[in-house]
């Protein structure tokens, strides 16, 4: 029998079928530690910002950067890394992501100035862009049938922790180092996740870590560089508008570039492959109605998804008066359910599949209709701020349904030797969702802001978040359908 590696061997029986590896409970632990470390580390920045600001005096675009530079290499380097873990081994890549983003970690938080916590914060977004399509090419090939929807389901509870845990403790620890010593731990906590992670991975990963490519022949050419810098191009191109371009409204001449650069992109994997050459990604993989309509439904639901916690914590903190800790605590409740029927969806996708899709979507229009309506109450003086809480459970519990059985159902038919590039695609879209979502609602509730209260203000982010996850329900329920 077969043993499974982490570059992706599958364990098989004689007679071709599936034989799962014992080792694979102990790699999902060290995966999901990892990314649960990657994603409390976005939750925590943003809860620290004012107090990096104080601490380094950093500019209004010094402190945008502490985000964007994070968000831009991480989107770019995601399909690339992805398809290097699949030609490469998942395991070794995976573990150098850690190293990368521990060490980088360290350097941000002993940044002396703003341009070295910047140039740490493109470093970690490199490493969690090694991390992340790893994690869902390794759950691809280690799992199967419910297995493989129970592991998705650990994944979304350890992504509903991060999200309640992330702000609670970065309050808490800006709390008790003060302005200038509590900024640097919400960076620094991450050391201890990622030395255990890397402990682990080296115990528990099968060999080989890394398969060598070959030294002539094709070896370079299986990582399609050609590909992987004009994808990489043009992901930029298309990102960095919205990230950037309220200050410089000339980047949006970027967009068109990137378009080019995708058409490029696309011309070049075909050509690549009618060469006789393994291309970056298998194109036949957009003809899978549940992968392209999965990516649709990704890609529109995080249009919205991030921006509610956004908004919420604004308008907490600059509308009301409440402390960052205070702001911490009103995603804590709907993060923990979400986190929980993350876990009960994994386990039932083989039995409700896109029903449960279709229902969160739905759930999470409630949760945003009843959260305008406490905002609008509350401007009244007829309900307290603290009612958003229970309105955003809803959100919380809808998250849950939604993004584990989505992630099962739009990998369940792609060709393993693809999951890590497969995976990142559908990342990478999730990241110029959150991207362009981020730059309209902004734009729209500052817009609004200039004019009326906050109250209006958030009510009209609400009102076009909704809009993002009704083109999410539609997708959906048309794959229902069919």
């Amino acid at each position: 029998m077969d043993k499974l590696d982490t570059n992706g061997t599958n364990s098989a029986t004689p007679q071709g079928g599936f034989a799962p590896d014992p080792v694979r409970w102990r790699v999902l632990f060290v995966l999901l530690v990892t990314i649960f470390m990657t994603l409390i580390s976005v939750s925590i920045v943003n809860v620290a910002l004012p107090a990096v600001g104080h601490g380094l005096g950093a500019t209004q675009s010094d402190l945008q950067w502490v985000l964007s530079g994070y968000a831009l290499t991480f989107g770019v380097v995601l399909v690339a890394a992805g398809r290097a873990g699949d030609i490469m081994g998942r395991g070794g890549l995976f573990l150098i992501g850690v190293a990368i983003f521990t060490i980088s970690s360290i350097a941000a938080g002993m940044a002396p100035d703003a341009t070295w916590l910047n140039i740490a914060r493109f470093v970690q977004g490199i490493g969690s862009g090694l991390v992340n399509p790893q994690g869902l090419g390794m759950i691809q090939h280690y799992f199967r049938g419910e297995e493989r929807g129970r592991a998705f389901g650990y994944l979304g509870t350890a992504i509903g922790f991060s999200v309640a845990i992330g702000p609670v403790l970065g309050g808490l620890l800006i709390e008790l180092g003060g302005p200038d010593i509590g900024w640097r731990l919400t960076f620094l906590v991450n050391v201890p996740i990622g030395v255990i992670a890397i402990i682990f991975g080296l115990m528990w990963f099968p060999r080989p870590l890394i398969r060598r490519l070959p030294g002539v022949g094709t070896g370079l050419r299986s990582l399609d560089p050609v590909g992987a810098v004009l994808l990489g191009l043009a992901v930029l191109a298309i990102l960095f508008p919205f990230v950037e371009a309220r200050d410089t409204p000339a980047l949006w001449s970027l967009l068109p570039a990137g378009l080019l650069l995708l058409w490029l992109w696309l011309v070049w994997e075909k050509r690549y492959l009618r060469l006789g050459h393994s291309p970056m990604v298998d194109l036949e993989i957009f003809k899978l109605h549940s992968y392209t309509r999965g990516i649709s439904i990704m890609s529109f639901y995080f249009m919205g998804l991030p921006g509610i916690w956004v908004l919420v914590a604004l308008y907490v903190q600059e509308g009301d008066g409440r402390t960052a800790l205070e702001a911490g605590f009103f995603g804590a409740p709907a993060a923990l359910l979400g986190a929980y029927t993350a876990h009960w969806a994994g386990s039932r996708v083989a039995r409700y599949g896109h029903k449960m899709i279709v229902f969160g979507l739905c759930l999470t229009l409630i949760g945003l209709a009843l959260s305008m309506i406490v905002v609008i109450l509350h401007e009244a003086g007829h309900l307290d701020v603290w009612w958003l809480m229970a309105s955003l459970c809803a959100v919380g519990v809808a998250q849950g349904l939604v993004i584990s059985p989505n992630q099962t159902l739009t990998l369940e038919e792609v060709p393993l030797d693809y999951a890590g590039s497969s995976g990142a695609i559908m990342q990478t879209g999730q990241r110029i969702g959150t991207a362009i979502g981020f730059a309209l609602i902004t734009a729209a509730t500052f817009a609004t802001l200039a004019m009326t209260s906050w109250a209006v203000a958030v009510t009209v982010g609400f009102g076009l978040i909704s809009l993002m996850v009704l083109a999410s329900l539609l997708v959906a329920a048309r794959d229902l359908r069919t």
